[in-house]
């Protein structure tokens, strides 16, 4: 998806990236109830070849995302249920969950990449500030997102941990992919930096994002790792947590190279699939 992408092309999306995600990391919470829509609607006018822009131009490539991603997510669906995707981009994979749920909504930041669809009855597109989720208490069964975690604003993560959550039924489950920074940086940076300094304003360990979806009202927090078709449950508690801790801890103190490496290996922490139960 990216191979059409020239080495000049990489540097400019990296450079501007960069530009918006540090106006965006210092910015205040009042600066930032309009910039999260602001500088990601700058991005995609000015980086017309960004790879979620590519994806949404090629019809097979968005639907293979889609399938991978629903071999997961289908498991947690029933036709009664009432579905929210926090980013969800194109809306590919929204679409798709309109046809298994009475209802979908799909709450994101950008009017740019989301402009120009064909919503069905049962969709709603929500543009909201990128940290509130503008629902009424428990009226959602299933939240999800996919690579939205570590766009937010540090300081906003918790906010809208907490948002969610409320939003959630009792019992209700959000489903959140995000990318291990063990095995990061994982936006444009990754060419250039050790850390992320694009638009992945924050990528977590494990362990840190464990404590906020606690501190977020979450009853029971578990770790999904999936290979093909098979999904392995692993419930987080002060029984398994210390064991993912002492393995964070090895990795962090190995040479970026090797951490990187190894990190990426994929039962390890290339990605993190955190699942919680309100």
């Amino acid at each position: 998806m990216t191979s059409n992408i020239n080495a000049d092309q990489i540097k400019e999306h990296y450079e501007l990236e960069k530009s918006l995600a540090s106006r965006l990391l210092n910015s205040t919470k009042q600066e930032r109830q309009h910039l999260y829509t602001a500088l990601y609607d700058e991005l995609f006018m000015k980086i017309s070849f960004h790879p979620q822009l590519s994806v949404k131009a090629d019809p097979s490539a968005a639907a293979w995302i889609v399938a991978q991603r629903m071999q997961l997510i289908e498991g947690f669906l029933n036709p009664d249920l009432i579905f929210l995707e926090i980013g969800p981009g194109d809306c590919t994979l929204s679409l798709e969950i309109t046809k298994h749920v009475k209802k979908v909504y799909a709450l994101d930041v950008s009017n740019e990449i989301t402009k120009n669809l064909a919503m069905p009855d049962n969709f709603e597109l929500i543009i909201s500030d990128g940290c509130s989720v503008p629902l009424p208490d428990n009226s959602v069964d299933v939240a999800y997102s996919h690579q939205l975690m570590e766009h937010l604003h540090p300081d906003d993560a918790i906010e809208q941990l907490q948002a969610i959550c409320h939003a959630l039924v009792p019992g209700g489950t959000y489903i959140c992919i995000t990318p291990n920074k063990l095995s990061g940086p994982h936006d444009v940076s990754q060419h250039f930096d050790e850390v992320a300094t694009g638009f992945h304003l924050k990528e977590y360990l494990l362990s840190e994002l464990y404590q906020l979806f606690r501190s977020a009202g979450f009853s029971k927090v578990s770790l999904y790792k999936s290979y093909k078709t098979t999904h392995i449950h692993i419930p987080l508690s002060g029984i398994t947590m210390p064991l993912f801790i002492a393995l964070e801890s090895v990795l962090k103190v190995l040479p970026f190279p090797l951490r990187r490496k190894i990190a990426s290996l994929p039962m390890l922490f290339r990605g993190m699939t955190v699942v919680g139960v309100k």
